[in-house]
């Protein structure tokens, strides 16, 4: 077990560069087994779920080499097992990919449940839905999903909510169906966008990824592709409110600035200065920062995953800030343990009041899950004196050397190993 100890109140000043998306990664591995041939993905993040996945891959008869830590050559060739077990994906929420790959090369998927993050149910019957209407019957018994089908034939699928998951699972499964299909209602995000790009270097046909309406023409066969995923748009909003938290000077670096737009009107509207370029993103943070409303929402709205960050920054800005959490039922939980760093905040179901605070101060905190992980160092970074956070595992999901990173700005932060 590690833990992470922060002396905090340390400004933070520099250049920062952020490493390719764990949303898009995550997708666009499974994807890679779809071509029956050999992709090369690279600008991935060094991170656990990363290595979680190839070797899930690498377990139905996939073949995965790292060319470097940030590039992955998978050979797909060779599967012959379109069974994924709870304890090669346990850890993870993106195992459900694995159903929408293997329904549409194979029309057959057996799947564990996902796993992840214990902060709300992950209901998949948007999944369901969608690869019934394809022309797959699925099952879910004993802890697996079972999908199968004579043949895939296009739909026109209407999600009953914003799904990423279910909008990309269909995608997957559809790329080979005969005939058109049809994704209304479909979520937006830059992963989606990232993953139907790579599907479409290996052949698949897909317009309208990033608008609420994609359509995917089934094609006969898919080839082999090499291809840079996006940079990871939460990664660079954890950097961006560290450098608020510190009032510091950071230079974020390797990103999309249009996909930090929710972002950063916001760092504006609490006294921020907020200057974009090309591919970065450089926050300058005054000595008062003003506290802000939030309600998080599918993109282009303000995300969910950068929720437990703001409300850090939130309970040391001047004033009270409220955050209405729309995505998930439970994120909250992680605020038990910001409480103990001297935040003040209250709970009422979705909602959160923030009443900011002069100081926080440091102690000894445990991650709930990824993100709330990602809170609490910023809040840590933040507090007089030390902060140790356990459960350190759950940052280590989604963030690649998250502590080098930070001490490259000036932070003191160390790793322990128990």
């Amino acid at each position: 077990m590690s833990r992470l100890i922060i002396n905090g109140q340390k400004r933070l000043e520099g250049h920062v560069y952020i490493s390719g998306a764990k949303n898009a990664a995550v997708a666009i591995i499974p994807a890679a087994i779809i071509s029956n041939d050999i992709c090369v993905i690279e600008n991935l993040p060094v991170i656990e779920d990363v290595i979680i996945l190839s070797k899930a891959i690498e377990k139905i008869g996939a073949s995965c080499e790292f060319r470097d830590e940030h590039t992955l050559i998978i050979d797909s060739r060779n599967i012959k097992s379109c069974y994924a077990a709870y304890d090669s994906i346990k850890k993870i929420r993106a195992s459900y990919y694995l159903l929408g790959a293997l329904l549409g090369r194979f029309k057959k998927a057996e799947v564990a449940l996902p796993g992840g993050c214990n902060f709300g149910v992950r209901p998949i019957d948007q999944h369901i839905k969608g690869f019934e209407a394809l022309g797959a019957k699925v099952t879910v018994e004993h802890g697996m999903i079972k999908a199968i089908a004579s043949k895939l034939v296009g739909a026109n699928i209407f999600l009953d909510i914003v799904s990423v998951g279910a909008t990309i699972n269909i995608m997957l499964a559809a790329v080979f169906a005969e005939g058109t299909t049809i994704i209304e209602n479909a979520a937006k995000e830059p992963h989606v966008v990232d993953t139907a790009n790579f599907l479409n270097m290996m052949g698949a046909k897909i317009k309208g990824a990033g608008t609420d309406v994609i359509r995917i023409l089934g094609v006969e066969n898919l080839h082999g592709a090499q291809y840079s995923i996006i940079p990871d748009q939460i990664e660079a909003g954890t950097y961006m409110i560290s450098a608020a938290i510190t009032h510091g000077d950071v230079m974020v670096h390797n990103i999309i600035p249009k996909h930090m737009d929710s972002l950063s009107a916001k760092l504006r509207e609490m006294n921020c200065n907020v200057e974009e370029g090309d591919d970065f993103i450089r926050v300058i943070a005054k000595d008062k920062l003003s506290s802000s409303n939030i309600k998080t929402m599918t993109y282009p709205g303000f995300p969910t995953d950068l929720q437990p960050q703001m409300t850090a920054l939130l309970s040391v800005a001047n004033g009270t800030g409220v955050i209405t959490e729309t995505v998930w039922e439970n994120r909250f939980q992680y605020i038990a343990e910001l409480k103990r760093l001297g935040a003040n905040i209250k709970v009422d179901n979705k909602i959160a009041i923030i009443n900011g605070t002069k100081n926080l101060t440091g102690a000894q905190v445990c991650a709930t899950d990824l993100r709330a992980g990602a809170a609490l160092v910023i809040a840590g970074l933040a507090a007089q004196g030390q902060t140790e956070i356990d459960n350190v595992k759950y940052i280590d999901r989604g963030y690649e050397q998250i502590e080098e990173k930070f001490r490259m700005l000036g932070a003191d932060i160390k790793r322990v190993d128990d």
